[in-house]
């Protein structure tokens, strides 16, 4: 018996949500709504992460009422990426709509992404020109996008928008870990899709709690790292690291044969801090040449994306 889940539908939309109880039903039967003039086959499917707030609950009263309506839950909160993750690997459509769960985004924006799609591009991200979110959010967006276009090389207003169209192509080319959902579009442009934006509308948060803090600073920062690394050297990591610890070492021989130079001139061989700086430069070169041949190993063997495990799908 064939499974459901095999057969190919025009459009999938995309929605992880946790702790957004009040807003599933909301959310639902406005989505609903704006599919229907698009005239395309569809399927909506709900990620719930592990919500402790009657998500799921919320989700089962709507069973039935909602058409193409399929809810995978995880047991606990993995974060927004693996339930993108996730989500990519379930969906059936030949273009794929993510957008959050808090109704800030709007569904009534699918059709132009998919018009604009449509245009030649494979990703397509929303640009909340006018946000309603209070300014510390609002700030370290700006910086983020920012530092990221320039980082990275691909500049978008609104690097990290919720709202987004793809081709399937891109979401199953995309594979994501960590909280890497913020770097999509840079993950998809260095694989080769051609990535744009389009003007979005936003709208006021009504229920629930935003699931930004603090600590996304610092985590964002690091998965830009992660990114700038994978998406330019991870197919090579020994290029990467041996040519770090080929100039590393190259500078710690020099500076070695610099203060081994008296002793060749026939003076007595001292402890020098210039003979030891060179020393440990060398041996930080030939850690950094290990690191890559650890790098190449790793490489090799990669694994496949985790199994999340699922309290419930229907």
């Amino acid at each position: 018996m064939s499974d459901a889940r095999d057969h190919e539908v025009d459009l999938t939309v995309l929605v992880p949500a946790y702790n957004e109880a009040e807003n599933m039903k909301p959310l639902l039967e406005k989505l609903v709504g704006d599919l229907a003039p698009l005239g395309l086959t569809n399927e909506i499917i709900v990620v719930d992460d592990g919500s402790t707030d009657g998500t799921l609950d919320a989700l089962r009263a709507l069973r039935g009422a909602i058409p193409g309506l399929r809810v995978l839950s995880f047991r606990r909160n993995f974060g927004k990426s693996a339930a993108l993750s996730l989500g990519f690997r379930e969906a059936r459509g030949r273009h794929v709509v993510t957008m959050d769960a808090d109704l800030q985004d709007d569904s009534a924006e699918i059709g132009p992404l998919l018009r604009k799609v449509g245009e030649g591009f494979d990703l397509v991200s929303g640009w909340k020109q006018k946000r309603k979110d209070p300014i510390m959010k609002t700030i370290p967006s700006k910086l983020f996008n920012a530092v990221t276009a320039a980082m990275t090389g691909v500049s978008l207003h609104d690097m990290n928008c919720g709202l987004k169209a793809y081709h399937r192509d891109v979401v199953r080319t995309v594979k994501l870990r960590g909280e890497l959902h913020r770097f999509i579009p840079v993950l998809a442009h260095w694989n080769g899709f051609r990535v744009g934006e389009l003007r979005t509308v936003h709208h006021p948060r009504l229920h629930g709690k935003t699931k930004f803090g603090p600590a996304r600073f610092v985590n964002g920062f690091l998965d830009l790292l992660a990114v700038m690394f994978m998406t330019t050297q991870a197919t090579r990591p020994l290029h990467l690291f041996g040519r770090l610890g080929m100039a590393v070492a190259g500078l710690g021989a020099a500076a070695t044969l610099w203060a081994s130079l008296p002793w060749f001139l026939g003076e007595g061989l001292r402890l020098r801090p210039m003979l030891v700086f060179g020393l440990v430069l060398v041996v930080l070169g030939l850690q950094f040449l290990s690191l890559g041949f650890l790098g190449e190993l790793i490489a090799g063997t990669r694994a496949q994306e985790p199994d999340y495990p699922l309290r419930e799908r229907f």
